[in-house]
């Protein structure tokens, strides 16, 4: 049964416990155990205490309690609304959302301050991407040169160039 699990349960965890408890089985020592698994002694002693009292489901790990995350629901609404939404609309100067800009005025908002490790995994868990913004400088172009340029870039592409074509990159000087 240890065995079987030791190879086949798909929990990491379950499988290194099943490990530990067929090591003790097999003679060795707690301390060996713990060195070979790279745990503490107590850690070992744990195992062997969960396995007692309920085999293999014993050495699951367990759902812990914990702090309740600050952004609920609501927050992760009001980020979705406010990503899509230009900057200028909401009255600022800049064009392009960063993460402390975004940060900043979610905290403003909603009086929820996320740390910058937490917003990005938040974003990133809705799908979101950070990308570098591409600027569009075309009303700074002059439209006459541009357009000269390209007629120029087509007739270059248009004329045929003599090639050498040659089976090897090696070639000799003529």
């Amino acid at each position: 049964m240890v065995e079987a699990a030791m190879k086949r349960d798909p929990r990491p965890g379950v499988r290194q416990r099943c490990t530990a408890i067929r090591l003790l089985h097999l003679g060795y020592k707690p301390e060996e155990v713990a060195r070979m698994q790279a745990v503490s002694i107590p850690t070992i002693y744990a195992w062997i205490k969960r396995w007692r009292k309920g085999g293999i489901e014993e050495l699951v790990t367990k759902p812990r309690s914990g702090r309740p995350p600050k952004a609920d629901e609501a927050y992760h609404q009001r980020v979705a609304e406010v990503v899509e939404k230009d900057p200028a609309e909401l009255g600022y100067q800049f064009t392009v959302w960063t993460i402390d800009r975004l940060r900043w005025h979610l905290a403003k908002e909603t009086g929820i301050e996320l740390s910058e490790a937490r917003f990005r995994a938040l974003l990133k868990a809705n799908g979101y991407r950070y990308r570098r913004p591409k600027y569009e400088l075309g009303h700074l172009q002059d439209k006459e040169a541009k357009a000269r340029a390209d007629e120029l870039l087509d007739d270059l592409k248009k004329k045929s160039f003599k090639t050498i074509s040659s089976s090897s990159l090696w070639t000799k000087p003529r």
